[in-house]
C-alpha cells in the first residue's frame, strides 16, 4: 500500500458513512477551507452497491461490509449476533434498504428537553429539508434542491401493495408520507434513489463536491488512533501516513468506529482501556456506553406468486429478464428495495407515539439473508422502536484493525421482550388478512398458533438487529455524556464527533436520514464557529 505524504487540511474528517459524507461537503464549500475525508472502505463504485435489489448480497456477506459479529447475548439464548456496516464511500447507505425515515418529532424533542439545546424537531427540520430533494416536491415537510434524491419506489410489487391494503383490514390508518404530519400507519416508504439506482451519502453529497480543488478524498485508508498535543486533538494517524488538522477532526465513523477510536487513542475509561495497554489520556466514561438498536423479528411465509424474490431458477430467470428494463429507465425487480412497505404502530393503548415499526420484504429473509432458502416467499420484520436495553461497544484488541467488541445486551430489559411479542403478534394479524390471501403461503418459521410463552421462546431463538445501532458517544452534559450540544468532545480541544453515536436516544425509525441530518448540522455548527 503506498503511503501519502504527510499532510495538513483545516478539517480531517474520519469516515466517508452517511453523517462524514454530508459534513465533508458541506464544509468544503467554502473554497478557503481544506477538508479531507478519510475512508476505511472502497470508493464505493460497483454495480453491487448501485443496483438496489444487490443489497441481497451485500448485506449478508462481506462485500462493502464489516460483517461484525456481537458478543453471545443472553437475551438472545446465548446466540452471537450479526452486524452489517458499510465498508464503502457511502458507508451503510451503500448497502442498505434505501428507506428514507426521519422518526417522530418527539424523538427530537425529547433530545432538546434533556438540555441539548438547537436540537428540537423545530431545529432539525429545516436540516433534513436542506439536504432533501423529494420528487414530490416542496412543502412544510419536504424539501427540493438538495444533494439526497427521495423518490417513490418506481415498480412496488402487488404483493407491497396487498400488505398495505392488508393493514388497513385489521384497522390501521393507510399513510402515504411516513414523513409528513404523521408517522402513524401502514404505507410504501421512500427511498433514497434516483432514476430507480440507489443514491448512497456518497452519490448525493461527494459526487457534486468532486471538483472542488479543496476537498481531499481517501478510500481505502483505515484510521489507527488519534494525535494530540496535551488534550488537544491535532490529527490522526493512518495506514498511509499522518494526517494533521489545523483546525478541527471530526469522528464520523457509526456508533462502532467512533468510540473504537476514542478509546484506541486514550479517551474512555481506564477500566475500558487497562486491560489492553492503552494508557488513559483523558478520562470519559461514557465513550462506548449507551449502545441501543431496535430488536429485530422476521416472520416468513412461503408464497407461489410471481415475481417474488427466490433462490430458484425461475428467481434467477426473473433476475437476468429484469436487467433490460432496469437499465433503460430504472424500473423492475432490479429497482426493489425488498423491504417496500412498512408501518408504524403502537402495541398498546395511550401510547403517545408508535413503538413498533414493521418492514415487509419481497422475499423470504432468514438469518439477515445467510440461510438461503431456495423457495419463493415473503417476510415482515418487526421491530421495538425505542428499547430501553443498554449495551456497549468496547476493544476486542488493542490493534486498530481488530474489530470491536459489540454488546447490544438484546432483549436484556424485560419490557423489550414484551414489547416485541406485541409487536410479533400486531404483525400476524396483519399478514393473516384476506388481502394477502392470494400471496400466503405455509408459515416458514412456525410463528402462528403458539401461545404467548411459545412464541417468546422462538423469537430469542431468532431475534436480531435492524441495523440502527446508535449512543454509543452521547450527547448531554452529565458525566456520562461524550459530546456536548455542539459536538464537542468534552476536555478535548479541535474534536467533534457527528455521527448516529451522538444520539441521547434511539429515534424511532431508520437511521439514514438522520445520520446525514447530523452531517449537516455538525458543518453548520462548525462553519459558524460554534
Amino acid at each position: 500500500m503506498k503511503r501519502v505524504p504527510d499532510a495538513t487540511f483545516d478539517h480531517v474528517v474520519i469516515g466517508g458513512g452517511s453523517a462524514g459524507c454530508a459534513l465533508a461537503a458541506r464544509l468544503s464549500e467554502d473554497s478557503a477551507v481544506r477538508v479531507c475525508l478519510l475512508e476505511a472502505g472502497g470508493n464505493g463504485r460497483s454495480p453491487l452497491i448501485d443496483t438496489p435489489v444487490l443489497l441481497a448480497l451485500t448485506v449478508p456477506h462481506s462485500i462493502h461490509n464489516w460483517a461484525y459479529q456481537t458478543v453471545p447475548q443472553p437475551g438472545l439464548c446465548g446466540r452471537r449476533g450479526y452486524q452489517p456496516r458499510g465498508r464503502a464511500l457511502g458507508g451503510s447507505s451503500a448497502i442498505n434498504a434505501m428507506i428514507y425515515m426521519r422518526g417522530h418529532p418527539r424523538d427530537y424533542d425529547d433530545w432538546a428537553a434533556a438540555g441539548n439545546s438547537g436540537w428540537a424537531w423545530a431545529d432539525v427540520l429545516p436540516l433534513f429539508k436542506r439536504g432533501e430533494h423529494n420528487e414530490r416536491g416542496a412543502d412544510e415537510f419536504h424539501g427540493v434542491g438538495g444533494p439526497l434524491n427521495v423518490a417513490d419506489l418506481r415498480s412496488p410489487h402487488p404483493a407491497s401493495l396487498a400488505f398495505v391494503e392488508a393493514g388497513a383490514q385489521a384497522g390501521h390508518v393507510r399513510n402515504r408520507d411516513f414523513n409528513g404530519a404523521s408517522l402513524d400507519g401502514v404505507g410504501l416508504y421512500q427511498v433514497t434513489q434516483k432514476n430507480g439506482r440507489r443514491w448512497s451519502a456518497a452519490r448525493a453529497y461527494l459526487d457534486a463536491a468532486s471538483g472542488r480543488s479543496n476537498l481531499t478524498v481517501l478510500s481505502g485508508v483505515h484510521a489507527l488512533r488519534l494525535s494530540f498535543d496535551g488534550k488537544t486533538c491535532t490529527g490522526v494517524e493512518t495506514t498511509r501516513g499522518k494526517l494533521r488538522a489545523a483546525r478541527e477532526t471530526i469522528l464520523c465513523a457509526g456508533a462502532f468506529g467512533s468510540p473504537q477510536l476514542l478509546l484506541l487513542s486514550g479517551i474512555g475509561s481506564e477500566q475500558a482501556l487497562a486491560p489492553h495497554g492503552i494508557a488513559l489520556r483523558h478520562a470519559l466514561p461514557g465513550v462506548g456506553q449507551n449502545l441501543q438498536d431496535h430488536p429485530d423479528y422476521v416472520i416468513g411465509y412461503l408464497s407461489d406468486a410471481p415475481g417474488l424474490l427466490g433462490l430458484t431458477p425461475r428467481g434467477l430467470l426473473n433476475l437476468a429478464r429484469g436487467y433490460g428494463p432496469f437499465r433503460r429507465d430504472g424500473r423492475g425487480l432490479l429497482s426493489s428495495n425488498i423491504a417496500e412497505a412498512g408501518g408504524f404502530l403502537k402495541t398498546a393503548p395511550g401510547l403517545e407515539r408508535p413503538d413498533l415499526q414493521l418492514h415487509f420484504t419481497v422475499g423470504l429473509v432468514a438469518d439477515h439473508g445467510r440461510d438461503p432458502r431456495p423457495r419463493y416467499g415473503f417476510s415482515c420484520h418487526a421491530c421495538v422502536l425505542r428499547p430501553k436495553s443498554r449495551g456497549s461497544v468496547g476493544l476486542a484488541s488493542a490493534d486498530p484493525l481488530a474489530p470491536p467488541r459489540i454488546d447490544p445486551a438484546f432483549l436484556a430489559h424485560p419490557d423489550d421482550a414484551r414489547d416485541l411479542l406485541r409487536g410479533v403478534k400486531m404483525a400476524l394479524e396483519i399478514l393473516g388478512q384476506r388481502a394477502l390471501d392470494a400471496f400466503r403461503g405455509a408459515n416458514v418459521f412456525g410463528e402462528t398458533g403458539k401461545s404467548d410463552e411459545a412464541l417468546l421462546a422462538l423469537i430469542r431463538q431468532r431475534a436480531d438487529t435492524v441495523y440502527h445501532p446508535a449512543g454509543t458517544c452521547r450527547m448531554g452534559h452529565d458525566a456520562m455524556a461524550v459530546v456536548d450540544a455542539g459536538l464537542r468532545v468534552r476536555g478535548i480541544g479541535r474534536l467533534r464527533v457527528a455521527d448516529a453515536s451522538i444520539m441521547p436516544t434511539l429515534i424511532g425509525g431508520n437511521t439514514n436520514a438522520p445520520a446525514m441530518m447530523i452531517g449537516e448540522r455538525a458543518a453548520e455548527l462548525i462553519r459558524g464557529g460554534l
